[in-house]
């Protein structure tokens, strides 16, 4: 087979880009909300710990976003 062959199809919907600030706010809401389970219906601290390191790495995947974007190492228009 050639390499054409094995190329994806792509319709144009799956090139268009998302809302990147509405990605955003809802990964920063999600954090919040996954804190807010520290006042839930649990004992011991293993949840806590769950909690805030899904939180903080919503939170570090958005600041990561925003550092490469901004020194130019991840496209704009993705």
């Amino acid at each position: 087979m050639s390499a054409e062959a094995e190329e994806p199809v792509y319709s144009p919907d799956q090139l268009k880009p998302g809302n990147r600030k509405a990605a955003r706010l809802g990964a920063l809401g999600s954090a919040a909300v996954l804190l807010m389970f520290f006042w839930g219906n649990h004992e011991g601290n293993t949840e806590n710990i769950f909690l805030v390191v899904f939180a903080v790495g919503l939170v570090g995947a958005v600041i990561a976003d925003v550092i490469l974007r901004r020194n130019g190492l991840k496209p704009n228009d993705q």
